[in-house]
């Protein structure tokens, strides 16, 4: 691996903020990486609804946010360039969330889905991210995150 996990981590929030407007106002952050497993976290104050605690819209987009970055960093550990889309994505809300925000995504075993990557140039990516509150579950989600190499 050329690049360390930080300096992964530093350039995804780059990205995140040069091409994903919408991050900025969420102030998501990267708390950890370590190779199979990211958290992201971000602030109650930009994401408060009306009730006092997190949008709904903002725990789905930090949600779909955490599997895309997840599919970005891997794709850079083995060094591969690629457009990645949420091709699929649906959440399941289980309590409120009144405290920061913190996701959670880990990786598993997708070496099909890299076989497919390198056989035909496209890969679907089954990723699913939880969202605690309290220490319990707040928020699931589940997407498949599409693949497109740039050859």
């Amino acid at each position: 691996m050329e690049h360390s996990l930080g300096a992964l981590c530093e350039e995804l929030e780059a990205v995140w903020h040069d091409t994903i407007p919408l991050t900025r106002a969420l102030e998501i952050k990267v708390r950890s990486f370590d190779g199979e497993t990211l958290e992201v976290a971000a602030g109650l104050a930009p994401n408060i609804n009306l009730h006092g605690t997190a949008f709904a819209g903002s725990l789905y987009a930090i949600s779909a946010l955490c599997g895309w970055s997840m599919v970005h960093l891997q794709l850079a550990m083995r060094e591969l360039h690629g457009s990645i889309v949420l091709a699929e994505g649906r959440i399941r809300y289980l309590k409120p969330v009144a405290e920061e925000i913190v996701a959670t995504c880990s990786f598993g075993e997708q070496a099909a889905a890299f076989d497919r990557l390198a056989d035909s140039g496209k890969a679907r990516f089954p990723l699913a991210t939880r969202i605690a509150a309290g220490g319990a579950d707040a928020a699931m989600f589940e997407g498949e995150f599409g693949v497109k190499l740039k050859r």
